[in-house]
């Protein structure tokens, strides 16, 4: 039993300041009488006592708005049956009121290291779980859905990463959510800086490590190409067993900057649109059917297959899915069949159609306002203009909505004005009647596409999409419009969406903040 109040102390290397309180049972109790509470057993890890369940022990973070000690009595009060703590000034003077005096307090050195650390030995706890890492610059989260999908829908228990938790937090967490019976644990592993790889793959150890892509996300840290490449390979270090072991396996795209990494490790898979690659991509294309939109590609020349997404790039993240079960012993025509009935990820290149703009005739948004790097970025646009030509929704005219691309440092302003050699160019192949770019950095772009003479009215720039913005920019929807929604996290193109649908809905737009 990995869930005790001793093994989470001896996880972490913590010291009780309150010990959890104890009740002597009579050995000749009967078989089935109930357990008191205090002896349950700890039902798992809680970090936000707004959700904690009675049972859950709690860890009180500190973030950049927010300090889990300041709510400690909160998590006291849900029934928490510990408390991990590097302060122990958030105690008060007179302990807990009863029933909170049961609580046991553990302090620690740092409760962010202490996570991981039972993270990691929980994780030791699954052996007969198989643990899949899926890093990478673009296409993690979509990757992770998809797995988890295949394989749950081919009959594996399973858990995965929800969302995208794939930090020092949201890591952690994953594994800590997953059951000893599972078969498999899916766990998406981000960076934004150097480093980070190698803190959370020490905790996944992975048995199968999937590297999606590697793009120029986060420059402002790793520089170039080949450090995304040397971040992203750090994964297949801490693989279970060793990278050139037999034991774990590598399913990676074929970028030619992860060449050397995968030089000498065994069991890899590659995929790509190249040669080389295991899994090559041989042919890919949306088909309309009903409105509904389809992504159809062929791999290695003969493997046909179908998934209910958008965005011709995802079929690389598919492969890289469809790889992940054939490891994990599912048979090719029943991940096939579970592939065709996937969904995919919440404000990744999701379809919104929204009624009530400019007239009822109503647009289509493709919403992929989760985040965004130059390569992520002209693949949204080569989407909408695949999308447009292919005459999805009726769509009369295409529109991207684009915010700028944060942590770019020194690559800043040639990606920003890469992604308007993307708008002129696919606008070559079907037209994008009009481009809506947002903040600082897509001023590059803005300069970069009237520079052309593609501007004019075709092109509007906005500093924000907070408050007025959002609204300004909604008002520029016609009906008939797919409109391609893009941009990093900290623009949150999503409140224009927002705005649309609520005037569509006939809905008061709210304040956008």
């Amino acid at each position: 039993m990995f869930w005790t109040p001793d093994n989470i102390r001896a996880a972490c290397g913590g010291a009780w300041i309150v010990r959890p309180a104890q009740i002597e049972l009579p050995r000749d109790r009967p078989a089935d009488l109930p357990l008191p509470d205090l002896h349950a057993p700890i039902t798992g890890v809680s970090t936000d006592t707004r959700t904690l369940q009675k049972g859950q022990a709690f860890i009180a973070l500190r973030g950049e708005n927010f300090d889990g000690h300041a709510f400690l009595a909160d998590a006291v009060k849900a029934g928490a049956p510990i408390a991990v703590i590097d302060d122990a000034a958030a105690i008060p003077a007179g302990g807990f009121p009863a029933p909170g005096n049961a609580c046991g307090i553990m302090k620690v050195a740092d409760t962010g290291k202490a996570l991981l650390r039972i993270a990691a030995a929980y994780r030791e706890s699954l052996k007969r779980t198989k643990v899949i890492a899926v890093c990478g610059s673009n296409g993690k989260t979509t990757t992770t859905r998809l797995i988890e999908h295949i394989l749950g829908s081919c009959g594996l228990r399973g858990t995965a990463s929800a969302k995208s938790f794939n930090n020092a937090v949201g890591v952690p967490l994953t594994i800590l959510r997953a059951k000893e019976t599972d078969q498999f644990l899916v766990c998406e592993v981000g960076t934004n800086h150097p480093g980070e790889i190698k803190t959370l793959a020490e905790v996944v150890k992975p048995d199968v490590a999937v590297i999606t892509s590697i793009g120029r996300e986060h420059l402002e840290g790793f520089g170039d190409l080949a450090g995304v490449a040397a971040e992203e390979a750090t994964v297949l270090k801490h693989l279970k067993g060793g990278a050139s072991s037999t034991g774990g396996w590598v399913i990676a795209t074929d970028a030619p900057e992860l060449a050397e990494a995968l030089r000498g490790v065994k069991n890899t898979v590659t995929f790509g649109r190249s040669a080389p690659a295991t899994l090559r991509l041989t042919e890919a294309h949306h088909e309309i059917e009903n409105g509904q939109a389809w992504l159809a590609f062929t791999v290695n020349g003969r493997q046909k297959y179908r998934v209910p997404l958008v965005g011709e790039h995802n079929a690389l993240n598919a492969m890289a899915a469809l790889a992940v079960a054939r490891r994990l012993g599912v048979d090719e025509q029943r991940a096939a069949a579970a592939l065709a009935t996937a969904g995919g990820a919440e404000m990744r290149l999701m379809i919104e159609r929204v009624g009530g703009v400019g007239g009822a005739e109503g647009a289509t948004i493709i919403n992929d306002a989760y985040n965004a790097n130059p390569d992520s970025m002209i693949a949204g646009i080569e989407t909408l203009v695949s999308l447009g030509a292919a005459g999805f929704a009726g769509a009369k005219r295409c529109v991207c909505v684009l915010g700028e691309m944060l942590e770019m440092g020194a690559a800043s302003a040639p990606g920003h004005r890469a992604v308007a050699e993307a708008i002129v160019d696919r606008s070559k192949k079907h037209p994008i009647g009009l481009a809506v770019l947002v903040g600082e950095g897509m001023e590059e772009a803005r300069d970069a596409l009237q520079g052309t003479g593609w501007g004019g009215d075709k092109v509007k720039w906005f500093a924000t999409a907070d408050g007025e913005g959002a609204g300004e920019i909604a008002g520029l929807l016609r009906g008939g419009d797919l409109v391609l929604v893009k941009g990093s996290r900290r623009v949150r193109l999503e409140r224009v969406v927002g705005v649309v649908k609520a005037r569509g809905a006939g809905e008061p737009v709210a304040p956008v903040g």
